[in-house]
């Protein structure tokens, strides 16, 4: 289940785990305040051979050269 982050405007960022069906929060468990979600950065990471990383391979690939001497 994703971990979804709020905003309550008495008790700062609060982190609710919902289903991804479930309804976005109203208001703040503990205050009772409008609260609103906000966008965090994910901790998604891909990772193992074969992914890329920055445009780079995990295993060098051989380059041919294409230079002609005429």
């Amino acid at each position: 289940m994703p971990i979804y982050e709020y905003e309550c405007p008495k008790c700062g960022t609060i982190e609710v785990m919902q289903k991804m069906s479930d309804a976005p929060l109203t208001e703040c468990d503990r205050c009772h305040s409008p609260v609103h979600r906000i966008v965090s950065h994910s901790s998604f990471q891909l990772k193992g051979g074969g992914w890329y990383k920055d445009l780079y391979s995990s295993t060098p690939k051989t380059s041919h050269s294409s230079s002609s001497s005429a």
